[in-house]
Protein backbone atom coordinates (compact mmCIF):
# COMPACT_ATOMS: atom_id res chain seq x y z
CA UNK A 1 0.00 0.00 0.00
CA UNK A 2 1.20 3.67 -0.63
CA UNK A 3 3.15 4.24 2.88
CA UNK A 4 1.59 7.99 2.72
CA UNK A 5 -1.87 6.78 2.83
CA UNK A 6 -1.46 3.97 5.14
CA UNK A 7 -0.13 6.47 7.42
CA UNK A 8 -3.58 8.59 6.98
CA UNK A 9 -5.15 5.26 7.84
CA UNK A 10 -3.20 4.45 10.98
CA UNK A 11 -3.11 7.82 12.60
CA UNK A 12 -5.08 8.32 15.34
CA UNK A 13 -4.47 10.42 18.22
CA UNK A 14 -1.79 10.31 21.48
CA UNK A 15 -2.04 11.71 24.57
CA UNK A 16 1.04 10.04 26.17
CA UNK A 17 4.60 10.03 25.38
CA UNK A 18 7.90 8.57 25.98
CA UNK A 19 9.99 10.50 28.57
CA UNK A 20 11.72 11.88 24.90
CA UNK A 21 12.55 15.08 23.37
CA UNK A 22 12.30 15.19 20.17
CA UNK A 23 15.87 16.35 18.16
CA UNK A 24 15.74 19.68 16.53
CA UNK A 25 16.46 18.53 12.68
CA UNK A 26 13.45 16.64 13.46
CA UNK A 27 11.21 19.88 15.12
CA UNK A 28 12.81 21.71 12.11
CA UNK A 29 11.30 19.55 9.19
CA UNK A 30 7.66 19.29 11.00
CA UNK A 31 7.49 23.15 11.17
CA UNK A 32 8.92 23.63 7.06
CA UNK A 33 6.43 20.62 6.00
CA UNK A 34 3.68 23.12 7.87
CA UNK A 35 5.35 25.94 6.06
CA UNK A 36 4.96 24.40 2.61
CA UNK A 37 0.87 23.80 3.08
CA UNK A 38 -1.56 24.75 0.45
CA UNK A 39 -2.42 29.05 1.83
CA UNK A 40 -4.55 31.55 -0.17
CA UNK A 41 -2.43 33.09 -2.06
CA UNK A 42 1.05 32.21 -0.91
CA UNK A 43 0.07 34.71 2.07
CA UNK A 44 0.40 32.00 5.32
CA UNK A 45 -2.08 33.54 7.19
CA UNK A 46 -0.54 32.16 10.19
CA UNK A 47 1.07 32.57 12.81
CA UNK A 48 3.14 29.89 15.16
CA UNK A 49 3.81 29.90 18.56
CA UNK A 50 6.64 27.15 19.91
CA UNK A 51 5.79 26.49 23.42
CA UNK A 52 9.08 25.48 25.19
CA UNK A 53 8.63 26.56 28.52
CA UNK A 54 7.27 24.23 30.81
CA UNK A 55 5.59 26.59 33.12
CA UNK A 56 3.75 27.39 30.15
CA UNK A 57 2.50 24.30 29.39
CA UNK A 58 1.62 23.74 32.91
CA UNK A 59 -0.63 26.42 32.40
CA UNK A 60 -2.27 25.31 29.23
CA UNK A 61 -2.90 22.61 30.83
CA UNK A 62 -4.95 24.06 33.20
CA UNK A 63 -6.56 26.05 30.55
CA UNK A 64 -7.28 23.67 27.80
CA UNK A 65 -9.73 21.74 30.17
CA UNK A 66 -7.46 20.43 32.85
CA UNK A 67 -5.50 17.62 30.91
CA UNK A 68 -2.36 17.01 32.19
CA UNK A 69 -0.55 15.13 29.07
CA UNK A 70 -0.28 18.33 27.35
CA UNK A 71 2.63 19.59 30.07
CA UNK A 72 4.45 15.91 29.81
CA UNK A 73 4.17 16.53 25.61
CA UNK A 74 8.24 17.33 24.17
CA UNK A 75 6.47 19.88 21.45
CA UNK A 76 3.86 21.78 21.78
CA UNK A 77 2.60 24.22 19.00
CA UNK A 78 -0.25 26.94 19.19
CA UNK A 79 -1.17 27.76 15.61
CA UNK A 80 -2.58 31.37 15.13
CA UNK A 81 -4.72 32.67 12.47
CA UNK A 82 -3.15 36.22 12.02
CA UNK A 83 -4.98 39.07 10.13
CA UNK A 84 -2.44 41.23 11.61
CA UNK A 85 0.53 40.59 9.68
CA UNK A 86 -0.24 41.59 6.13
CA UNK A 87 -2.01 44.32 7.78
CA UNK A 88 1.14 45.74 9.10
CA UNK A 89 2.63 44.85 6.16
CA UNK A 90 0.37 47.37 3.91
CA UNK A 91 0.55 49.79 6.31
CA UNK A 92 3.89 50.06 6.20
CA UNK A 93 4.17 50.67 2.63
CA UNK A 94 2.24 53.54 3.49
CA UNK A 95 -1.35 52.26 2.46
CA UNK A 96 -4.85 52.70 4.39
CA UNK A 97 -6.02 49.38 3.96
CA UNK A 98 -9.94 48.15 5.42
CA UNK A 99 -9.64 46.48 8.84
CA UNK A 100 -9.66 42.86 8.55
CA UNK A 101 -13.39 41.07 8.57
CA UNK A 102 -14.67 38.09 8.53
CA UNK A 103 -14.11 36.67 4.97
CA UNK A 104 -10.40 37.47 6.28
CA UNK A 105 -10.36 35.18 9.31
CA UNK A 106 -12.12 32.36 8.13
CA UNK A 107 -9.10 32.45 5.02
CA UNK A 108 -6.91 32.58 7.90
CA UNK A 109 -8.30 29.77 9.88
CA UNK A 110 -8.63 27.37 6.60
CA UNK A 111 -4.50 28.14 6.56
CA UNK A 112 -3.91 27.34 10.20
CA UNK A 113 -5.63 24.15 9.95
CA UNK A 114 -3.77 23.03 6.66
CA UNK A 115 0.04 24.13 8.02
CA UNK A 116 -1.45 22.01 11.26
CA UNK A 117 -2.52 19.29 9.59
CA UNK A 118 0.99 19.31 7.37
CA UNK A 119 2.35 18.94 10.69
CA UNK A 120 0.53 16.31 11.75
CA UNK A 121 1.45 14.36 8.67
CA UNK A 122 4.98 14.98 8.61
CA UNK A 123 5.52 14.09 12.31
CA UNK A 124 3.44 10.76 11.68
CA UNK A 125 5.85 10.00 9.46
CA UNK A 126 8.93 10.80 11.80
CA UNK A 127 7.44 8.19 14.65
CA UNK A 128 5.70 11.02 15.91
CA UNK A 129 1.92 10.89 17.95
CA UNK A 130 0.18 13.88 18.07
CA UNK A 131 -3.01 15.27 19.27
CA UNK A 132 -5.27 18.85 17.97
CA UNK A 133 -6.22 20.45 21.23
CA UNK A 134 -9.18 22.16 20.30
CA UNK A 135 -10.28 23.61 24.07
CA UNK A 136 -7.14 26.60 23.10
CA UNK A 137 -10.04 28.49 22.04
CA UNK A 138 -11.31 28.64 25.35
CA UNK A 139 -10.64 31.01 28.22
CA UNK A 140 -9.88 34.05 25.79
CA UNK A 141 -8.78 36.40 28.60
CA UNK A 142 -6.27 34.36 29.41
CA UNK A 143 -4.51 32.78 26.71
CA UNK A 144 -4.86 36.36 24.56
CA UNK A 145 -2.78 37.63 28.01
CA UNK A 146 -0.18 34.37 28.00
CA UNK A 147 0.52 34.87 24.40
CA UNK A 148 0.31 38.46 23.98
CA UNK A 149 -2.00 38.09 21.52
CA UNK A 150 -3.78 41.09 19.01
CA UNK A 151 -7.07 41.19 18.45
CA UNK A 152 -6.49 40.09 14.71
CA UNK A 153 -5.04 36.86 16.02
CA UNK A 154 -7.14 33.73 17.14
CA UNK A 155 -5.04 30.77 18.68
CA UNK A 156 -7.49 28.52 16.23
CA UNK A 157 -5.62 25.23 17.59
CA UNK A 158 -3.05 23.50 19.50
CA UNK A 159 -0.84 20.51 18.44
CA UNK A 160 1.01 18.31 21.03
CA UNK A 161 3.46 15.83 19.85
CA UNK A 162 6.27 13.48 21.00
CA UNK A 163 7.04 9.44 21.15
CA UNK A 164 4.27 7.26 21.81
CA UNK A 165 3.87 5.11 24.57
CA UNK A 166 3.60 1.53 23.40
CA UNK A 167 0.39 1.57 25.25
CA UNK A 168 -0.37 4.06 22.80
CA UNK A 169 1.27 2.85 19.63
CA UNK A 170 -1.74 -0.40 20.24
CA UNK A 171 -4.02 1.35 20.90
CA UNK A 172 -7.53 0.53 19.28
CA UNK A 173 -8.50 3.46 16.61
CA UNK A 174 -11.54 4.93 17.18
CA UNK A 175 -14.46 3.87 14.28
CA UNK A 176 -15.23 6.55 11.81
CA UNK A 177 -19.04 6.84 10.22
CA UNK A 178 -19.19 5.50 6.81
CA UNK A 179 -18.72 6.95 4.07
CA UNK A 180 -22.38 7.09 2.61
CA UNK A 181 -23.62 8.93 5.47
CA UNK A 182 -20.87 11.86 5.13
CA UNK A 183 -20.61 12.36 1.36
CA UNK A 184 -23.28 13.68 -0.64
CA UNK A 185 -23.83 14.10 -4.28
CA UNK A 186 -24.06 17.74 -5.74
CA UNK A 187 -25.67 19.02 -2.63
CA UNK A 188 -26.57 18.45 1.23
CA UNK A 189 -29.21 16.63 2.53
CA UNK A 190 -30.49 15.97 6.11
CA UNK A 191 -29.96 12.34 7.22
CA UNK A 192 -33.67 10.61 7.96
CA UNK A 193 -33.92 9.41 10.85
CA UNK A 194 -33.39 6.00 10.55
CA UNK A 195 -29.71 6.56 8.69
CA UNK A 196 -28.62 8.49 12.00
CA UNK A 197 -29.99 5.39 13.63
CA UNK A 198 -27.98 3.40 11.30
CA UNK A 199 -24.70 5.62 11.18
CA UNK A 200 -24.27 5.09 14.92
CA UNK A 201 -25.08 1.91 15.55
CA UNK A 202 -22.37 1.04 12.89
CA UNK A 203 -20.13 3.66 14.06
CA UNK A 204 -20.78 1.83 17.80
CA UNK A 205 -17.78 -0.19 19.72
CA UNK A 206 -20.61 -2.24 22.12
CA UNK A 207 -22.33 -5.09 20.91
CA UNK A 208 -25.40 -4.01 22.20
CA UNK A 209 -26.47 -0.18 21.30
CA UNK A 210 -29.04 2.05 22.77
CA UNK A 211 -28.60 5.39 20.65
CA UNK A 212 -30.99 7.08 22.82
CA UNK A 213 -29.16 6.40 25.77
CA UNK A 214 -26.00 6.68 24.07
CA UNK A 215 -27.17 10.12 22.75
CA UNK A 216 -28.27 11.46 25.69
CA UNK A 217 -25.14 10.98 27.95
CA UNK A 218 -22.93 12.53 24.80
CA UNK A 219 -24.98 15.50 24.42
CA UNK A 220 -24.64 16.13 28.45
CA UNK A 221 -20.65 15.38 28.06
CA UNK A 222 -19.76 17.24 25.28
CA UNK A 223 -22.54 19.67 23.47
CA UNK A 224 -23.70 21.00 26.58
CA UNK A 225 -20.70 20.76 28.64
CA UNK A 226 -19.31 23.35 30.72
CA UNK A 227 -15.98 23.84 28.18
CA UNK A 228 -18.38 23.65 25.22
CA UNK A 229 -20.10 27.03 26.45
CA UNK A 230 -16.90 28.35 27.34
CA UNK A 231 -15.50 28.08 24.48
CA UNK A 232 -18.76 28.92 22.35
CA UNK A 233 -17.93 32.49 25.00
CA UNK A 234 -14.45 32.95 24.29
CA UNK A 235 -15.17 32.02 20.20
CA UNK A 236 -17.49 35.10 20.23
CA UNK A 237 -15.10 37.37 21.95
CA UNK A 238 -12.13 36.34 19.36
CA UNK A 239 -14.76 36.83 16.20
CA UNK A 240 -16.72 39.97 17.55
CA UNK A 241 -13.70 42.12 16.11
CA UNK A 242 -13.68 40.65 12.89
CA UNK A 243 -17.87 41.96 12.69
CA UNK A 244 -16.92 45.52 13.76
CA UNK A 245 -15.12 46.13 10.38
CA UNK A 246 -13.86 49.87 9.80
CA UNK A 247 -13.40 50.76 6.00
CA UNK A 248 -10.12 52.44 5.32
Amino acid sequence: MNVIYESLLDRRSVRAYEEKSVEDPIKTAILNAAFQAPTAGNQMLYSIIDVTDQQLKEKLAKTCDNQPFIAKAPLVFVFLADCRRWLDAYQEAGLKPREPGVGDILLAIQDAMIAAQNAVVAAESFGLGSCYIGDILENVEEHKRLFHLDDYVIPITMLVMGYPTKQQQERTKPVRFEGKYIVHENQYRRLTPQEHREMFEKHARETTFDYDDFMRKFCDRKYMSDFSLEMSRSSEIYVKQFLTTKKA
